[in-house]
């Protein structure tokens, strides 16, 4: 477990962002939520026993007590943790980490289908087997979030539901203001209107360091600069977290992630996406930068994310407010959680070719204006610092790991099918 150094860090956001584009999100946020009316449902349809129950229990006696034993701690001085995106790649490591450590763990998910769903079952089927349990619905479903917060007094909100991706922004801008930017808003309203306030821990993003030529990244650059949709939302969203902990004295700890990657990720991730063309033969597209400039990542793996994640929490100091009203300063933190180690995305190919033993089919061209930015570099001085990060993972390592992963994942659900 990460050492617990009490961190009294608190970072200032600029407010050098862009008038125009923040005032014009904030307005459509205001238009999605006024004009409307109700999320539109993103559940899919599915046979799976647990699943099932998630949604016919909901709000039911049993659907109460499954809540209640899975925020339970097993440890006496464990956490109660409120897991948002919990059947995501990142929300299905955390919550695993945090049950098996002894903390209680409530997830919620909606299970929407910008990518297979039956990825997202899975994860919720390995996380049902580690005793947490998955409320399945929207963090925009004000209702359900006082259902549960009135049932269980949450010490701590681990907020990792979000629309991810930097190109679907072109095809469905209206989901990343949805859920990115009024979902967190909704999920602050109902945290600030508790008695205990829970400290809260949220996925911002590298995104917003946008077209920033200086590396490393640091907290202190500036990030009012959004290359794509995806990530001004974020960038809104951290200028929102000011605003509650400001105003409703919310402790709120940002975490800049660095493209992670590893078993049970997403596969719109171009490590995936890379080792599925592979395996099919097909041809892999790599981008590269002006004047032929290698794309470079700062790719992390998701184990030294995940301790990233319980370090922020261990180090979060309550909040200070109560019923929605703010009694004294609250912690306002922001952290880069990245591998510190740029990888060329052509030395990414060549490490898959070894692994998966097979040469790539590839086709070098321009990067196109699609939202994506030429390299990522994190600066973890910080977080090292105040939280104990400490990545360990090299990228040859970690690919191996999903590699493997992958390859019994897709035999298994191939196996399953031929069975039927």
């Amino acid at each position: 477990m990460v050492d617990k150094p009490m961190s009294n860090h608190r970072t200032r956001f600029p407010f050098s962002i862009n008038k125009l584009l923040f005032w014009s999100l904030i307005s459509l946020v205001v238009i999605v939520f006024f004009f409307v009316g109700s999320p539109p449902s993103t559940t899919a349809t599915t046979t799976s026993s647990s699943s099932h129950s998630r949604r016919l229990l909901r709000g039911g006696p049993q659907w109460q007590t499954s809540v209640i034993r899975s925020s339970t701690p097993s440890n006496p001085k464990g956490l109660r943790v409120l897991v948002t995106g919990a059947a995501g790649f990142v929300g299905s490591h955390v919550s695993v980490a945090l049950k098996r450590r002894g903390d209680g763990v409530v997830g919620i998910d909606n299970f929407n289908r910008y990518y297979d769903p039956s990825l997202k079952r899975s994860r919720a089927d390995l996380l049902t087997r580690e005793g947490v349990f998955i409320v399945e619905g929207d963090i925009n479903d004000s209702s359900l979030l006082k259902s549960l917060f009135k049932l269980v007094k949450f010490t701590h909100v681990m907020h990792l539901a979000a629309q991810a991706g930097v190109r679907y922004a072109m095809k469905n801008p209206s989901s990343y203001i949805h859920s990115n930017i009024a979902g967190f808003v909704n999920l602050l309203e109902a945290c600030k209107s508790v008695n205990p306030q829970p400290a809260i821990v949220w996925a911002s993003s590298s995104s917003v360091y946008g077209l920033n030529s200086k590396v490393p990244f640091s907290e202190k650059d500036r990030t009012d600069q959004p290359a794509s949709l995806y990530a001004a939302t974020k960038k809104a969203g951290e200028e929102i977290a000011h605003t509650y902990n400001h105003i409703y004295g919310l402790s709120i700890t940002g975490l800049r992630f660095f493209t992670v990657y590893g078993p049970w990720g997403r596969p719109d991730m171009a490590y995936f996406f890379f080792t599925k063309d592979i395996l099919k033969g097909k041809h892999i597209q790599i981008f590269e930068g002006a004047e032929h400039r290698s794309v470079a990542r700062d790719f992390t793996y998701i184990d030294d994310i995940v301790k990233g994640c319980l370090g922020a929490l261990d180090t979060a100091e309550k909040s200070t407010g109560s019923g929605g009203k703010k009694s004294g300063p609250a912690q306002l933190r922001v952290y880069n959680l990245g591998n510190t180690s740029p990888v060329p995305v052509g030395k990414l190919v060549s490490i898959l070719e070894k692994l998966l033993k097979v040469h790539a089919k590839k086709k070098v061209m321009a990067m196109p204006r699609n939202g994506d930015v030429p390299f990522t570099h994190a600066d973890i001085s910080l977080a090292k610092k105040e939280i104990g990060y400490k990545p360990t993972t090299d990228l040859e390592k970690g690919l191996k790991k999903f590699v493997t992963w992958y390859l019994d994942y897709y035999s298994t659900q191939s196996g399953k099918k031929d069975s039927k």
